[in-house]
């Protein structure tokens, strides 16, 4: 059982989706699970595997939830349950059980590791690509031309295409789109860049939701101010609501000075990274 709960974790974690991990650390006396026993919940609710059934059971589901429901960021407690409804003692939860025993569970939130989309396989891409690379987090690139989208340019990439913008994104909707993390526009061509954000965005809007990275991935645009002036401006014309585009990150990357593509990348990896650890950049640190 333990290794079908953690195969089914891993699988809904390589999809873009949290899981929230519940497992049976120390028992004593009678108790319904043992020692190893889990289960494992993923952000829609469905859940695979037993830490013992019955009220125990319920109570770690209903914790799973909650926590689901409260946490993007990985998370982490220890609980002691006493089966009893006259349980005493620090720390522990009585429960109306007939088993007389008391079970600790871990119950962590688990978060997948980033999956960068880029939209553009060119000079910027591909040492965005060496960045991700070096630190295990994933990435598939898209590029209309053939040759920057080869498994010889991005031998890591999950996936590549090289089919037209219009063709790549009219299947995707909110839910396709989850397994990444973050979508990044980093075209050769202004008209394409400006396609994928308009096609993007239509989809954030129909859905109602907002590329915050936690309705939907998060996007950001290469690009100067001209350029997303005149993309903010066609994606309005396109009934695109103004908050949709006031979360989309343009320019990327933290403002570091970079001008080299390896510049470029440490600044965007970095950016992606406060995002995922939930940290500030901009936050003092301790010797300030």
């Amino acid at each position: 059982m333990t290794a079908k709960v953690m195969a089914w974790a891993l699988s809904n974690l390589a999809d873009g989706h949290r899981v929230v991990l519940a497992s049976v650390v120390e028992t004593a006396g009678s108790v319904p699970g043992k020692v190893g026993a889990r289960l494992a919940m993923a952000a829609d609710g469905q859940w695979v595997g037993t830490v013992g059934g019955a009220g125990l059971e319920m109570k770690v589901l209903q914790r799973c939830r909650e926590h689901l429901s409260n946490h993007h960021q990985a998370f982490g407690e220890v609980l002691t349950y006493g089966l009893n409804k006259s349980a005493k003692g620090y720390e522990v939860t009585p429960l109306d059980s007939l088993c007389g025993g008391q079970v600790s569970l871990a119950i962590e939130v688990i978060i997948p590791m980033p999956h960068i989309l880029l939209m553009g396989g060119g000079h910027c891409g591909q040492a965005i690509a060496s960045s991700l690379d070096a630190l295990g987090w994933h990435h598939s690139v898209h590029d209309t031309r053939n040759e920057y989208s080869s498994e010889e340019m991005y031998p890591n990439a999950q996936q590549r295409s090289s089919e037209s913008v219009k063709v790549f994104l009219e299947g995707q909707n909110l839910e396709s789109l989850g397994r990444f993390s973050d979508v990044l526009l980093l075209g050769h061509d202004w008209a394409e860049d400006e396609e994928r954000l308009r096609m993007l965005l239509t989809i954030f809007n129909e859905a109602n939701a907002t590329p915050d990275g936690h309705q939907g991935p998060r996007i950001g645009v290469i690009g100067s101010r001209s350029k997303w002036r005149a993309f903010e401006k066609v994606c309005r014309q396109e009934g695109i609501e103004q908050s949709i585009l006031d979360a989309v990150i343009c320019p990327i990357g933290l403002n570091i000075g970079a001008e080299s593509p390896e510049e470029i990348a440490v600044a965007v990896v970095a950016q992606i990274m406060a995002a995922f650890k939930g940290a500030d950049a901009d936050a003092p640190t301790w010797r300030v």
